[in-house]
């Protein structure tokens, strides 16, 4: 018999039986079995290893030397069989498994991280992958499988009707500056009145950097001129703690910057005309089957939305 294919759980059962009752007939009555078919199962394995598992003595049934090697296997094995069947129950349920989110970087303070938080705290063995890159390469991970779903713009290229989309919330930009700038604090300021100050923004053709150029002109203004291209907040953050710079940012992620435990020295500036971002969507595969996991995380983020 090869054990690897014929030896059944059962079978394990049944010897580990024997060997704590001492007898074959209580054995197999534990087990469910007729004694024949126990005293057939136990020749059968005998056989395969070439020795007797059992010596028979008056007080019962012990072990052979060979016999302590196979209980010894046999237990390791139906624990990681009770292990197996335990975390797969566990993974069906959402309980537990592998979770891969692409977003752009407002979403993720608003929407995303509040869902992952109240789902690790329920399910902490879930393991998450959360990535943040502009638009173009979310969409290009999630046709590429790299992601379960991303909250992200449809990038031009792609075809709508192949994904499924779900309307995320709008998003507002921020105009941060440090406390002591000389139009902190003034209300509704004309964007005409920040022409002359320093910038950080995101590179040419980012969706924020997109809003604010889009709000100037809209007024027939031109853009700003005086920009350091950087999408780090890092960056935008040491720009506005020496000097006049204007940072655009997210409304999600100046409010992150601005309440506690944060408590960042920028302030947001009073604007006459919010400036609005174009809006994001929560984007899945339309062919691709989410896991359990990931199920139980999207929920959680349709109910932040």
């Amino acid at each position: 018999m090869d054990l690897a294919r014929r030896l059944k759980p059962n079978h394990l059962r049944l010897l580990l039986k024997i060997a704590e009752t001492g007898q074959l007939q209580a054995a197999a009555h534990l087990s469910a079995i007729s004694q024949p078919a126990a005293s057939r199962t136990l020749a059968d394995v005998e056989a395969a290893l070439g020795g007797p598992l059992f010596e028979r003595h008056p007080k019962g049934m012990e072990p052979t030397p060979l016999g302590w090697i196979f209980l010894r296997h046999a237990k390791v094995i139906l624990e990681e069989l009770d292990l197996l069947q335990a975390e797969a129950e566990r993974f069906a349920l959402g309980d537990m498994g592998r979770v891969r989110i692409g977003t752009v970087t407002g979403p993720a303070v608003g929407s995303l991280m509040p869902a992952v938080r109240e789902v690790k705290a329920e399910a902490p063995d879930i393991e998450f992958t959360i990535e943040v890159a502009p638009s173009t390469e979310l969409m290009r991970g999630l046709v590429e499988g790299r992601y379960d779903f991303v909250i992200s713009r449809l990038a031009p290229g792609y075809d709508a009707r192949e994904f499924r989309l779900h309307p995320a919330r709008g998003e507002v930009v921020s105009l941060l500056v440090r406390p002591e700038h000389p139009l902190a604090g003034r209300r509704g300021l004309p964007l005409q009145a920040l022409l002359r100050h320093e910038w950080v923004m995101q590179d040419m053709g980012s969706p924020i950097r997109l809003a604010v150029e889009n709000a100037f002109h809209a007024q027939g203004l031109a853009a700003p001129r005086r920009v350091t291209n950087s999408s780090s907040l890092l960056i935008a953050l040491a720009f506005l703690q020496g000097t006049d710079t204007i940072a655009p940012l997210t409304h999600e992620v100046a409010n992150m910057l601005l309440e506690p435990p944060l408590s960042a020295r920028v302030t947001p500036l009073d604007l006459a005309t919010p400036i609005s971002v174009s809006p994001c969507f929560v984007i899945q595969n339309r062919g691709r089957r989410l896991s359990s996991a990931a199920e139980r995380v999207l929920a959680r983020v349709f109910a932040y939305l």
